[in-house]
């Protein structure tokens, strides 16, 4: 047989040889412990997401999954190592909401969301209340729509810092009614509500946990919540919505994320682990002191998810004027 002949005989046993690799690796998965990281603090509700799922997905697949956290750079530290990691299966990380802000926000960002990471799947949706301090007369969002048009650049809304999820509400608050309102940043969501307490500024953006023992106090009051649907935590709450801006939608969300490339069989394992884990009957509560809601998707939805709050970040981004850093 001519020398080309052998050549491309070994090359096709070769390839008979090598091609069920990723799949006989899959059939194993996982073989070994699972780094599972967190782009944020240790004690935030990223973090307690996590080992509430990662603790779960221990336990079905008899291998350690362990939260490593990477803070800094608004979540990018750690999203690139996950992006840069080898695609196996053995490094997810959980990506927040506030990652499909960043693309609209920083020009040289060290990975691209959709390119580099595949979805496994949407763990959680967090809804935002409106609230205000006492001295708003307003218990409607058209009864709020209807004070800031009479004196417009007067309201105020506090946020958890400038490109947040809470500023971004504003912003399309803003947009959506046709009313000027000012914005006020303040280092973390905890700051505005003490600001709001104290008078200082009219209302925020606020998760329902955070202004609960307020509201529940009597001293601030909610208006609506930002999701499309009612939030299970107050379900008497109207959404935005439903109360006088159609198609209003301002969503803080938690899902996990693995290198891009991962074998689709590995990608499926690993969202069946946490789609199993988010039907235990103690992860919901666990997510409720977070102010989150369990969610759960397939990974071809979580990617619909993904590219919607891009796009629709972006806008919003435009729409405020705010620049790439």
């Amino acid at each position: 047989m001519p020398i080309f002949g052998n050549v491309v005989t070994l090359i096709a046993l070769g390839s008979l040889f090598t091609a069920p690799t990723v799949g006989i690796a899959a059939d194993k998965y996982p073989s070994r412990p699972i780094r599972f990281i967190v782009p944020f603090v240790a004690g935030a509700g990223t973090d307690i997401t996590a080992r509430t799922i990662a603790a779960k997905m221990t336990d079905s697949f008899g291998q350690q999954v362990i939260v490593d956290n990477r803070p800094g750079a608004a979540g990018n530290i750690g999203m690139d190592l996950n992006a840069k990691a080898a695609p196996d299966g053995y490094t997810i990380a959980l990506v927040s909401a506030s990652h499909s802000v960043n693309p609209a926000l920083r020009k040289n960002m060290p990975y691209n969301l959709e390119r580099d990471l595949a979805p496994i799947s949407q763990v959680t949706a967090q809804p935002y209340s409106l609230t205000v301090n006492l001295s708003i007369p307003a218990k409607t969002v058209k009864e709020m729509i209807a004070l800031m048009q009479a004196k417009p650049d007067f309201y105020t809304y506090g946020s958890s810092g400038t490109g947040g999820l809470s500023h971004l509400a504003g912003v399309l608050f803003g947009s959506m009614a046709k009313v000027n309102w000012v914005h006020v940043p303040f280092r973390g969501g905890a700051a505005g509500i003490t600001a709001m307490l104290g008078g200082q500024i009219h209302s925020q953006f606020a998760t329902i946990i955070g202004t609960l023992p307020h509201v529940k106090a009597g001293k601030l009051r909610w208006i609506a919540v930002s999701t499309p649907k009612r939030s299970a935590a107050a379900p008497d709450l109207p959404t935005i919505s439903e109360a006088g801006l159609p198609g209003y939608d301002i969503s803080g969300w938690y899902g996990v994320l693995a290198p891009a490339k991962t074998p689709k069989q590995i990608i499926n394992r690993l969202n069946q682990s946490i789609l199993d884990a988010l039907k235990s009957p103690d992860v919901g509560p666990r997510f409720a002191a977070d102010g989150s809601e369990p969610v759960g998707s397939s990974p071809a939805e979580f990617a619909a998810h993904i590219k919607r709050e891009i796009a629709k970040n972006a806008e919003i981004v435009k729409a405020a004027g705010m620049t790439a850093e």
